[in-house]
């Protein structure tokens, strides 16, 4: 397989992001409930006891679509944030890397993917935004919001489109520093399995890699995704002061176990999410390898 360029990386980044959300979807939806469900008071159950019982509870009162409740927005953004996600890693690696027939240091990888974050962002927070929204609506409750488009109108009619980004810091707190880890743990992985790019990256070998990205990128952003969903969904005026009041007020309330709450549904959503994605690049790169031939031959998938 060639080296991908970084058109490429685009191309084949959102064929992969796809495939992240139609596999890890149904476990982002609890980990959103399980970090927005209410308090409960004193000598009260709380509304989930984990991620088996949200899920028995979603699925008894909603059905097995409730798990893929606000799927259309991610599912409609990913292609691009997985493209720019990965083309930007690509133009990265031409920023960050080092001279021609050099190897990639620890942290120039790191930088690179880290790179890659600032991009996806700008286009990932309004996603984030509706996602989470659409996800903490109850079966038995009253819908404020009918889907992606119905959210995104209402919210930009309460707020402008302040409003719709409202979360950004938060997300891009949580995207930078976890893209590094993210293509940094793929490639050290891939130059393991491929004795540093003398042989093919087989299928199993990116699954693993795929799969132990995922699940590093989420225990370096979880707490900032935590931090990020309880101001996307709380109430307007519920923290003003913005990140701030959010921190401030789990730490009193809950205490800093809080910030991996919901941690079991990620990393369960994370390997297979993570590797369906880098599978899907591969098959993608493979295509055009296929459809667009090139002369000098290379290994290494990245």
């Amino acid at each position: 397989m060639t080296k991908p360029n970084p058109l490429e990386y685009f191309i084949c980044g959102g064929f992969g992001g796809i495939c992240t959300v139609l596999v890890g979807h149904p476990l982002d939806t609890i980990k959103v409930r399980l970090q927005t469900m209410p308090i409960p008071k004193p000598g009260e159950q709380p509304m989930y006891l984990g991620t088996l019982d949200c899920i028995k509870k979603t699925v008894a009162k909603e059905g097995i679509w409730g798990l893929y409740k606000g799927m259309g927005a991610p599912l409609a953004a990913i292609a691009p944030i997985f493209a720019i996600s990965f083309m930007g890693y690509g133009v990265g690696k031409r920023v960050f890397g080092p001279p021609p027939d050099q190897k990639f240091s620890v942290t120039q990888y790191f930088c690179a993917g880290a790179f890659s974050g600032i991009f996806t962002t700008t286009i990932m927070a309004p996603g984030e935004r509706i996602k989470c929204l659409l996800q903490i609506q109850q079966g038995s409750g009253e819908k404020l919001y009918d889907g992606p488009i119905d959210c995104a109108i209402k919210l930009y009619k309460q707020g402008g489109i302040r409003n719709i980004y409202k979360g950004f810091v938060a997300t891009l707190m949580r995207d930078v520093p976890a893209a590094g880890l993210y293509f940094l743990t793929y490639e050290k992985l891939a130059e393991f399995f491929t004795d540093n790019g003398k042989k093919e990256l087989g299928m199993f070998a990116t699954i693993i890699a795929g799969g132990a990205a995922g699940m590093s990128n989420w225990l370096i952003g979880m707490p900032a995704d935590v931090l990020k969903s309880r101001l996307q969904t709380a109430p307007e005026g519920t923290y003003p002061n913005g990140m701030k009041d959010v921190l401030a007020d789990l730490m009193k309330r809950e205490g800093p176990l809080a910030f991996y709450k919901g941690i079991a549904p990620v990393l369960l959503r994370a390997f297979p999410a993570n590797a369906a994605c880098f599978v899907g690049f591969g098959i993608c790169k493979k295509f055009l390898d296929y459809v667009f031939p090139k002369n000098v031959p290379e290994v290494s998938q990245q």
